[in-house]
C-alpha cells in the first residue's frame, strides 16, 4: 500500500486523463436523436467499459510487460510521454490524436460505429490512461491494486455523472468554460507527466 497522498495523487492523474468533460461534445453529437432513457444507458455503459479496461490493466498490465520483455522504467518513459503529449492537446483545448485519430473522428461522425467504441476507448479509456493505471500498479500486492481499482471507480463514477447530465453541463456550462476546465486539467497533467518520465529515466 502506498500513502494516501500517493492515492490522491492517482485519483486526480486519472481524473486529467480520462477528462469527462471533453468527452461532453462528442457525447452530445451522438445523442442527439436519443432519448432521455438511452443517453443514460449509454453513458452506465461507457463508464462501465472504461472501469473494465482500466481495472484489467492493474490486474494484468505488468505481466503482460514482462510477457514481452519491456521494463517498468521504460513503460514510466513511454507513459509518460504518451501523457505529454495528451496534455499539451489539452493545453489547446483539443482531443489530440492520441486520443482520437482524424479518421477515427470521422468514422464516429458517420455513425458508422457505436457510441460505447470510441467514446469509452479510445477517447476516455485510451493509452493515456492505461499507461497510468499499469504504472501506479507497479509491485503493488493484492491490496495495492485493490485500493487502485476503487479508485478507477472513483472516478469511472465521475464520468458517469458528467456524461449523464451532458445536456445539462452544455445548456449551463459555456463551451469556453468547458475548455478552461481541459486546459487546468492539462495543466496538472503535464506535470504528472514530467514526474512520470524523471521517474522512469532515475
Amino acid at each position: 500500500m502506498l500513502s494516501v497522498t500517493e492515492y490522491l495523487r492517482f485519483i486526480v492523474t486519472l481524473t486529467a486523463v480520462v477528462d469527462p468533460f471533453l468527452a461532453v461534445p462528442f457525447f452530445l453529437a451522438f445523442t442527439t436523436l436519443h432519448t432521455s432513457a438511452d443517453r443514460s444507458r449509454l453513458a452506465r455503459a461507457i463508464a462501465l467499459t472504461v472501469f473494465v479496461v482500466l481495472a484489467s490493466s492493474v490486474l494484468v498490465g505488468e505481466a503482460l510487460l514482462l510477457m514481452i520483455g519491456a521494463s517498468l522504467p521504460a513503460f514510466r518513459v513511454g507513459g509518460g510521454l504518451v501523457l505529454l503529449l495528451m496534455a499539451l492537446s489539452m493545453l489547446n483545448a483539443q482531443t489530440g490524436g492520441v486520443r482520437q485519430s482524424d479518421a477515427e473522428a470521422h468514422e464516429f461522425q458517420t455513425g458508422d460505429v457505436s457510441g460505447v467504441v470510441p467514446l469509452a476507448f479510445p477517447l476516455l479509456a485510451g493509452p493515456g490512461a492505461i499507461s497510468t493505471s499499469i504504472i501506479a500498479a507497479e509491485h503493488g500486492g493484492v491490496v495495492h491494486q485493490l485500493l487502485l481499482i476503487g479508485c478507477i471507480a472513483l472516478v469511472c463514477l465521475l464520468s458517469w455523472i458528467v456524461l449523464t447530465n451532458a445536456h445539462a453541463i452544455a445548456m449551463h456550462v459555456s463551451l469556453t468554460a468547458r475548455n478552461i476546465a481541459t486546459r487546468i486539467l492539462g495543466l496538472l497533467l503535464a506535470a504528472m507527466a514530467i514526474q512520470t518520465i524523471a521517474e522512469g529515466l532515475r
